[in-house]
């Protein structure tokens, strides 16, 4: 647990450190709209990318993904089968409860290209997206046999995740800030649940209680 508690360390500082340049209108603010600039260019194709952020993409996906996962296990006899569905489902239910009171707090105006309005920081769509993406993989992973299949749906899940960040920044959703910063939360979510099914799984191999009926 504590190798994955000290790689959690990385995405929390740089998401502090964003959040506060992003309140206080630092430095790194002015490079983003600059950046931010350069890289928008409105069309089909990065609008496309940007919806697999959507809650109506994203989220069937890792129900998909959860409830096989759990009918294997079942299957299999694992004991608690249900915790990481449910531990899925917890996190994915966490990101607008963390996303939209952030929102408020930095009051961030949106791009040029979009309506007046505010609260684009952090970017919701991203978020949505690394949990869900993220933990449907995670769920998957160990289903898979052969090192090439679980590669490839690593590979997948990472593509996915820069396609939506690259969508949203080129259709100009967002700025690429807000895009990094849910990167960061995600990435912490992703580790929480790491650390979940990790610990229930060592527990389980210790000889704990389980039963296929709990």
């Amino acid at each position: 647990m504590l190798p994955v508690l000290l790689l959690l360390a990385l995405p929390v500082v740089l998401f502090v450190l964003i959040t506060w340049q992003v309140v206080a209108d630092g430095p790194l603010v002015g490079l983003d709209e600059r950046i931010s600039r350069v890289l928008v260019q409105p069309d089909r194709c990065s609008e496309l990318l940007a919806d697999l952020g959507n809650v109506q993409v994203a989220v069937p996906v890792l129900a998909i993904a959860a409830v096989y996962a759990a009918r294997r296990a079942w299957a299999a006899r694992v004991g608690r089968w249900w915790l990481p569905g449910a531990a899925a489902a917890v996190l994915m239910a966490l990101v607008p409860a963390l996303v939209v009171p952030l929102k408020e707090l930095t009051d961030r105006p949106g791009t040029p290209v979009v309506p007046p309005a505010t609260g684009y920081y952090p970017s919701g769509h991203t978020a949505t997206a690394v949990v869900a993406y993220g933990c449907a993989t995670l769920l998957l992973l160990p289903l898979l046999h052969g090192t090439y299949a679980r590669r490839a749906l690593a590979l997948c899940c990472v593509a996915v995740n820069l396609g939506v960040g690259f969508g949203l920044v080129r259709r100009g959703y967002h700025w690429p800030l807000d895009v990094v910063a849910s990167w960061c939360l995600g990435a912490v979510l992703i580790g929480c649940f790491v650390m979940v099914v990790s610990r229930s799984s060592r527990r389980a191999s210790a000889g704990t209680p389980d039963s296929k009926s709990e």
